[in-house]
Formats: C-alpha cells, sequence, structure tokens
C-alpha cells in the first residue's frame, strides 16, 4: 500500500502552513535547498514565521526571498553568509536572529528528531552563546547546555524518493536534510525523481519514509551560491 500524500502542485504542498509556523529548512547555502517549496511559499504570503536553517540564503533566491516579503520573524541558523538583506534586518531590529555554531545548529536539531530534549557541549561556552543557560562540569571540563529543537513543518530537498516516502540525497546536497526530515512534525519532500516502492535499495536510503509525511516532484534550478572560474594562462 502507498502511504504518503503525493502533490501534485507545490502551491497545495503548502496550504496548511499558517501564519506564525515554524519551519526547517534544509539545505546549505544553495545546495540541497527545496527552492520550489520556498517559492511557493512566498507567493502564499504566510506570516510571521520562525524559519530554522543553516542559513538564509542569497538576496535573490532561497529564504532571501521569504525575506525580502517580510515574512520570517525569527531565524535560527549558523550564520548571516551572503545575505545583505539579512544583514540589514538584523542591525535595523527588524528580524529576531538566534546564531547558534554550526556543530551545535545540526545536534540540537538531530536530538530533537531524537526525541532528546536537551544536551550538554563544550561549544560556546565563554561566549555570549552561553549567557543565561546552565553550564555544568565533567571531567574538569565545562559545557552549556543547549536544548533540541523541532518544527511545525520541515521543507526537505533529496535526489530521489519512493512512494513510501524513503529518501537519497545527492551528494553533498544531503547536508542538514536528514536531520530536519526526522524533527519536523510533518516533513514534505522535494524530490526530482518519484520512482515505485521497492525500487531503492534500501542500503542506500538516507532518510526512511517513516519521517516523511509528503512527496512532490520537481525540476530545480540549482543555482550557484558563488561562481569562481580560473583563469586561462
Amino acid at each position: 500500500m502507498i502511504l504518503k500524500c503525493i502533490y501534485t502542485s507545490f502551491d497545495d504542498a503548502v496550504k496548511d502552513i499558517k501564519d506564525g509556523s515554524t519551519i526547517m529548512v534544509g539545505g546549505f547555502g544553495l545546495v540541497g535547498i527545496p527552492e520550489n517549496l520556498i517559492l511557493a511559499l512566498v507567493d502564499s504570503k504566510v506570516k510571521h514565521l520562525t524559519v530554522i536553517s543553516n542559513n538564509c540564503g542569497v538576496d535573490d533566491w532561497g529564504l532571501g526571498l521569504l525575506l525580502q516579503q517580510k515574512q520570517i520573524d525569527k531565524m535560527i541558523g549558523s550564520y548571516v553568509g551572503e545575505n545583505k538583506e539579512f544583514e540589514r534586518q538584523f542591525l535595523s531590529g527588524e528580524l529576531e536572529v538566534e546564531l547558534v555554531p554550526q556543530g551545535t545548529l545540526a545536534e540540537r536539531i538531530r536530538a530533537g528528531g531524537a526525541g532528546i530534549p536537551a544536551f550538554y557541549t563544550p561549544a560556546g561556552v565563554g561566549t555570549p552563546i552561553a549567557e543565561g543557560r546552565e553550564i555544568r562540569t565533567f571531567d574538569n571540563k565545562e559545557y552549556v547546555l543547549q536544548t533540541a529543537l523541532t518544527a511545525d513543518f520541515s521543507f526537505v530537498r533529496a535526489a530521489v524518493g519512493d512512494k513510501f516516502g524513503n529518501l537519497i540525497y545527492n551528494k553533498t546536497a544531503q547536508n542538514f536534510n536528514p536531520m530536519m526530515a526526522a524533527a519536523g512534525k510533518v516533513t514534505i519532500a522535494e524530490v526530482e525523481e518519484i520512482v515505485e516502492a521497492g525500487e531503492l535499495d534500501p542500503n542506500q536510503i538516507q532518510t526512511p519514509g517513516i519521517y516523511v509525511q509528503g512527496l512532490i516532484e520537481g525540476r530545480q534550478e540549482k543555482r550557484i551560491e558563488k561562481r569562481t572560474i580560473r583563469q586561462h594562462a
């Protein structure tokens, strides 16, 4: 039996996102982002979002489009990156930003998906990251308490998915996607190809279908964040 909701419209895939929702969005820079789901979210005009992602894309693509439309109230991520509008909104106080060390961000998301409410890490001890947080000492080393992250919805991007929701990613486009798939109450996967159940090699599956509630197939532009070319002699 095919269990997953397979959408034929990106607008339909995001129709249940309401104002004030918390959304995890996979990707690193522009690599592995669910770009069509993001575009549909822009078109939906939903507001007051809390977005959890490694960064906020660039000014004119990815999550940067949501920033342009003032649809994000709070961003939880690792760095500002190449996004000038992100920087402007942050410095002007228009956007609440929680910057988290990248490894800590990954572990907070992983913990959320695993049902672990909190953990201790040495990253950030003695810095503003640790202000107001519990500090404990283990084996003569200080650790700061970090809480797990979950979301109302997770948008992830995969290369291939089957109709059971099992996913395979393409190389480094895997990045934050698998852990976010596990940490969302509802996970929608944007995939480049949907195949029949049983066609994927079980040994190659990186996200089991138990974590995925919806699938949609779409073609991505796969823009390059910063193109570098070699000058010929």
